[in-house]
């Protein structure tokens, strides 16, 4: 059937089915509004399909062969064999399940769906062409819109993701065989978790960095366990360095990744080439930290020998994963047909209730800036559709917490101890080690720790921050104890459940108060 030129109405037509717009669109829904839902690809978006949980089903996956394999300390002895096949078979049942649940809640909750691609054709008006042959398009008719488009991973010069050898992170996610070698392009968090992925299945992994050490923007007590255990499990890095081509081996048993020094990369003006992660995608973070000859990874100072040779590197691999960050998809839109807004990187700029320059249109998730986060996003969405209906709701960013599911996982949320200190607080900290938590070593998880970052005075939490074993699950408590205006007494006479992880969070907050019972107080 031919739709053609129909025109439909909608009160709200919300873009996109990822995390931010579906949790926008059944918010609507459940406000009683009319809601038009769009989706090209898949519902659920790319956290559903291509990232967040197809990643997280085989870092648990390869998580279980690790360590069942290196358990012999607690006299386990076991050599598992590992079929890639089944284990991809089971991670696309577990996204299977999660995405056949967006579409069954958002038809429960009274929401249209869509296959297609939206385009603005004027301010209240969009087209949506649907896809497969003969499916034409149509008009739709709104009042208010939201645009959840979502992210695309970055390319860089010479790295075409059509070539065979050259992968995004949807595409590592679904390789049918374990590569023999693999170089990451970009050590951020897409590539250090896929770097430990592969690590894990048995790949032999090399991660190419144009900063001075992995994970840009987290403190560096927070990343030196996830360093450590990423070089127990044979990760190389080469920091400093930007992969500038590749190229096939004259036997074609794979082929050659070209690096060149980060600061070479610059001079050349190319911004894409001088690669920056995830979590320095800003244009000034990007342009950062160019560093030509780095310090051997015992920390000795390169030798003249290998100053000459860090003009240059080759790489021999099977595979090449760039992981240099996201960019918005609003290029797709025809915004300027609506009259919305973007800066000069593509992100559309929103106000506290996720509000463009337009009234009637929103913009929400990764479309809408920094920090890309899918929890975010759902946030966004939810208030989004709550200010369309007429509630009091705006965006509050102060607990937004973050994790990143490397080995040991690092959570963060609220305020860094410098980050307060510049906003005018007289700071106080408490930590507490993993290693004197007997849940943790019970485990046998005993890297890392939790530290707390609390205003001197009145004792209120400002941020937390946890490198450990579950800490994307610890940082939770923190989050709701910033959100409610908790101090450090209020989590310190919380009694906790023992033994658990979660009493390294009420030992912290003692330790801050002086008096931590299992750990020296400072």
């Amino acid at each position: 059937m031919v739709v053609g030129d129909v025109t439909t109405g909608t009160d709200v037509l919300v873009i996109g089915a990822g995390p931010a717009g579906y949790v926008a669109a059944i918010r609507a829904g459940q406000l009683d509004l009319d809601v038009t839902l769009v989706e090209k690809d898949a519902y659920g978006g790319t956290c559903l399909n291509y990232g967040c949980i197809p990643s997280k089903a085989l870092i648990t996956a390869t998580d279980v062969a690790h360590d069942a394999a290196t358990a012999e300390e607690m006299g386990i002895h076991a050599e598992p064999e590992i079929d890639l096949g089944e284990m991809m078979a089971w991670k696309d049942g577990v996204v299977d399940q999660l995405t056949g649940g967006v579409e069954k809640l958002c038809k429960a909750n009274g929401v249209t769906l869509l296959e297609g691609t939206a385009r603005f054709a004027g301010e209240n008006t969009a087209r949506v062409s649907h896809s497969g042959e003969g499916q034409g398009s149509e008009s739709l008719e709104f009042e208010h819109a939201i645009v959840a488009t979502g992210s695309r991973p970055i390319e860089i010069p010479n790295f075409d993701f059509g070539d065979e050898p050259v992968l995004d992170s949807r595409q590592a996610l679904a390789l049918e065989s374990v590569p023999d070698s693999l170089v990451v392009v970009g050590a951020g968090y897409i590539g250090m978790e896929l770097a430990g992925v592969f690590a894990k299945l048995g790949t032999d992994v090399t991660v190419i960095e144009m900063l001075d050490s992995i994970l840009p923007g987290y403190d560096d007590d927070l990343k030196r366990p996830v360093k450590g255990r990423a070089n127990d499990l044979g990760i190389d890095f080469e920091f400093g360095y930007t992969a500038s081509d590749w190229h096939e081996r004259d036997d074609e048993e794979g082929i050659r990744v070209v690096a060149e020094p980060a600061d070479h990369a610059a001079a050349d003006g190319g911004s894409e080439a001088s690669h920056a992660s995830e979590k320095e995608s800003s244009a000034e973070q990007r342009s950062a930290n160019s560093h030509a000859a780095e310090p051997r990874d015992d920390g000795e100072p390169a030798s003249g020998a290998d100053a000459v040779e860090a003009e240059r590197l080759e790489l021999e691999t099977e595979k090449v994963l760039v992981a240099v960050g996201r960019r918005p998809v609003s290029d797709t839109l025809d915004l300027e047909e609506a009259g919305v807004e973007t800066d000069d990187n593509g992100f559309i700029e929103t106000d506290s209730r996720a509000r463009t320059n337009l009234e009637h249109i929103f913009a929400v998730g990764d479309v809408a800036g920094e920090p890309m986060l899918a929890h975010k996003g759902s946030a966004e969405g939810q208030v989004a559709a709550e200010v369309i209906a007429g509630e009091p709701a705006a965006i509050d960013s102060q607990a937004m917490p973050a994790a990143v599911f490397t080995d040991p996982e690092i959570g963060t949320v609220g305020m860094t101890e410098s980050e307060a200190a510049e906003a005018g607080f007289e700071t106080v900290t408490g930590q507490f080690p993993f290693r004197a938590s007997g849940r943790a070593l019970t485990a046998g998880e005993s890297d890392g720790f939790v530290k707390i970052v609390a205003d001197e005075d009145a004792g209120y939490l400002l941020g937390a921050s946890i490198v450990g074993p579950e800490a994307s699950e610890l940082i939770a408590e923190l989050g709701l104890a910033i959100e409610l205006g908790a101090t450090l007494e209020d989590v310190a006479a919380t009694v906790h459940t023992h033994p658990t992880l979660s009493e390294s969070v009420m030992e912290a907050a003692e330790n801050a108060l002086g008096h931590a019972i299992h750990t020296l107080n400072r």
